[in-house]
C-alpha cells in the first residue's frame, strides 16, 4: 500500500492562484486523465519573448495586461477531442490545496470551458490525491454549461 502522508487531498476542482503574475480568485478542473495541465490564454512570440494574456474579457480575474516570458516552449498537443494542435509551455508559481509548486501549463483557448485552468496527472503526481466527493466546484456554472452542450447535441 502506498502512505499518501505527504500528499495533500484535493477535490474535483479546487481555488488556484498565479502569485508571480497576481491571478487570483479563479478555480481550476482536477483531471487526473489529462497528462498536461493547460491555462487559458493568449500568445505570441514578439522579439525572442513569449507575450502571454492570460484569461479572456469574460472572466472576471481578467486584467487585459500582457506578461513576457523568456523561457517557454512550444509542441503539439492532443486534445480531450483527439485533435492535436500547438501550444506554448510556460512555468508558473502556482497555488493549490494549500501548497505552492511550480507548475509546466499548456497555453490554450479555454473560452468555452467552466474552468480557466484545468490540472493534469504531471503537476498531480507526488504531491496531490484527488476526492472527487471534495473541493470546490462550480456546480452552477458546471449546470449550465452541460444544458448549453444538450441543446447543440439535440440540434445537430
Amino acid at each position: 500500500m502506498i502512505s499518501n502522508t505527504d500528499k495533500t487531498i484535493i477535490g474535483r476542482a479546487e481555488p488556484i492562484a498565479f502569485p508571480e503574475i497576481g491571478l487570483a480568485g479563479m478555480h481550476a478542473r482536477i483531471d487526473t486523465g489529462a497528462t498536461t495541465s493547460a491555462l487559458w490564454a493568449t500568445a505570441e512570440v514578439v522579439d525572442d519573448r513569449l507575450r502571454v494574456v492570460f484569461l479572456g474579457p469574460d472572466h472576471p480575474a481578467y486584467t487585459g495586461k500582457a506578461y513576457y516570458f523568456d523561457e517557454y516552449a512550444h509542441g503539439n498537443v492532443a486534445s480531450s477531442n483527439g485533435q492535436t494542435e500547438m501550444r506554448f509551455r510556460i512555468k508558473l508559481l502556482t497555488q493549490l490545496g494549500g501548497r505552492k509548486i511550480r507548475t509546466t501549463f499548456t497555453l490554450a483557448d479555454r473560452s468555452t470551458q467552466v474552468y480557466p485552468a484545468l490540472i493534469g496527472r504531471n503537476t498531480l503526481r507526488g504531491k496531490f490525491v484527488v476526492d472527487v466527493k471534495t473541493g470546490a466546484p462550480l456546480r452552477d456554472e458546471e449546470r449550465k454549461r452541460s444544458a448549453e452542450l444538450q441543446g447543440k447535441d439535440h440540434r445537430s
